[in-house]
């Protein structure tokens, strides 16, 4: 892993920063923020991606990449070490419940080749990415936090720390893009994030297991009261069990488990509640220790009217329920690269500066809606089934009939499909 110490420009003879001007910063190095990095600086545009985190790290989440979105794996130049790292290919689904399971076949890809998901922990999905990014010409800046942000397009001023100093620098650009993830607001919507707690926020959680009984090709997804969760075997034959609950649950969890750590009484209510969950860790033994990340709030955050281009989780969140997450963050920058990539000198030079992102921004927010509105849609239904005891007890009786209606609910969900957008840019890019 490469980590840049220095801003580009500083001065040797004093030690002091001084700005330096690229055409686009990307806030946030996760597959979302590496991907256009890797996309806009192929087309030539000047690129710093800037991380707060030091690579390789643990992160909460689900780490399944769909079939859909292998393909732009390649295309980004890191599909041979994803197919060497990454897990079994994921065929089958199973629903549990209590101590009930209904298991279905997946529904494979539609696109050409890859026709099965994987996964692979984002300690290694990230930092793959995060160094194309910078093979292919990014300046990756990191760890250095984002302070605030001045200015308007055209016109942007970044002002950053070094996380762990008090170094201070300042970054121009003509263009920013924010990638960041769930619970790493942009400085400006921190305040919101805070005033706006409410008990059905979800707090996400996740630990590492080796030695399961879960096999590499099933994907379990875990629905009690209250929230819901997955499980996969993943890179090493290492099984990831993350889950979501809802904070009024989450506290009333700890009340009668006192003292205890939250993702220690998270795995003995879901030991306790998913019978299946049981049976995977009997004998395991769990890595390190759990994560825990929130509030999650899933939803769609385009149209903030501050002139930022959002992509991954920045732009919008579909529950976790249906593993979309990283699916979302590959192809939403490749939308993105597709309305901005080839319109460089008009998005971020001269006084047409202005008028030039404000026709792109709208534009790409449009489509964006369009390829991904009905999956935060259908994510959401599904997880509001999973939370809610009354409504599970309903749908239940007609999953145990017809198992299939969990394969259609997963092709419903996008699993299979990949943004159009994103296809043609991969498929000239390979």
């Amino acid at each position: 892993m490469h980590v840049d110490p220095a801003i580009p420009g500083e001065s040797a003879e004093r030690g002091e920063p001084t700005p330096r001007r690229f055409d686009a910063v990307i806030v946030g190095a996760g597959p979302a923020g590496a991907s256009a990095a890797i996309l806009l600086a192929r087309a030539g545009w000047s690129v710093a991606l800037v991380e707060r985190q030091s690579f390789p790290r643990r992160k909460v989440c689900g780490e399944c990449v769909a079939a859909s979105n292998i393909g732009l794996l390649d295309a980004l130049g890191i599909g041979a070490a994803f197919d060497r790292l990454a897990g079994a290919e994921l065929r089958r689904v199973a629903l549990m419940q209590g101590r009930d399971t209904v298991l279905a076949q997946l529904p494979h890809g539609e696109g050409p080749g890859h026709r099965w998901g994987r996964a692979l922990g984002r300690e290694h999905l990230d930092t793959l990415l995060a160094d194309a990014a910078e093979a292919a010409g990014a300046t990756r800046l990191q760890p250095w936090s984002l302070q605030r942000i001045e200015g308007s397009a055209g016109a942007f001023r970044l002002q950053l720390r070094e996380v762990g100093s008090d170094r201070d620098a300042e970054l121009q650009a003509g263009l920013v893009i924010a990638a960041h993830g769930s619970w790493e607001p942009l400085p400006s919507e921190r305040g919101e994030r805070r005033d706006t707690r409410a008990p059905s926020d979800l707090f996400a959680f996740k630990a590492n297991f080796s030695g399961t009984s879960i096999a590499p090709d099933l994907l379990p997804v875990l629905s009690f009261a209250g929230g819901y969760g997955g499980m996969v075997v993943a890179d090493d034959g290492l099984a990831t069990l993350a889950c979501c609950v809802r904070e009024d649950r989450l506290q009333a969890l700890r009340a009668a488990r006192p003292g205890e750590r939250a993702g220690d009484v998270v795995e003995a209510m879901l030991r306790a509640q998913c019978a299946g969950v049981e049976a995977a860790l009997e004998g395991a033994e769990r890595h390190g220790a759990w994560l825990a990340s929130g509030p999650l709030r899933p939803g769609i955050r385009l149209g903030q009217g501050d002139g930022i281009f959002r992509i991954g989780n920045a732009a919008g969140e579909a529950h976790p329920i249906v593993g979309e997450g990283i699916s979302m963050a590959l192809q939403s920058a490749f939308v993105l690269a597709s309305v901005i990539g080839p319109k460089r000198d008009a998005l971020v030079d001269g006084a047409a500066a202005t008028a030039s992102q404000a026709d792109a921004l709208d534009a790409y927010e449009r489509l964006w809606r369009r390829r991904f509105g009905r999956r935060l849609r259908v994510a959401a239904t599904f997880a509001h089934v999973a939370m809610r005891p009354a409504l599970a007890r309903v749908a239940w009786p007609l999953l145990q009939r017809w198992p299939g209606l969990l394969t259609q609910g997963a092709r419903f969900s996008g699993k299979t499909r990949c943004a159009p957008e994103a296809q043609q840019l991969a498929g000239a890019r390979r």
